[in-house]
């Protein structure tokens, strides 16, 4: 059964994607503190997320970095895009 999760932490969310999860989207959560805000789905994602939590998750290494690396990228344009774009007036 596919679930659906919306977090804010990029070490679990790369972990997320490393063991199949699928990236359904990124946005701004908070514009003040700049926090983003991952939305991924994929099966047994609460499996997932009680192993990493308790620390008994196994990885990939080449997967969890790729995957790491894909947020961080998709963070830096969605912050450059935000950045570039121009003020709204009142």
């Amino acid at each position: 059964m596919a679930q659906h999760y919306e977090i804010t932490d990029i070490f679990i969310g790369a972990f997320f994607l490393s063991k199949g999860g699928d990236l359904r989207g990124i946005r701004i959560k908070d514009a003040v503190r700049g926090i983003a805000a991952f939305e991924i789905s994929g099966d047994d994602l609460d499996r997932l997320d009680h192993e990493y939590r308790t620390g008994r998750a196994l990885v990939n290494p080449v997967h969890l970095r790729e995957s790491l690396n894909l947020l961080r990228d998709m963070l830096f344009d969605l912050r450059e895009r935000r950045r570039d774009a121009p003020k709204r007036r009142a």
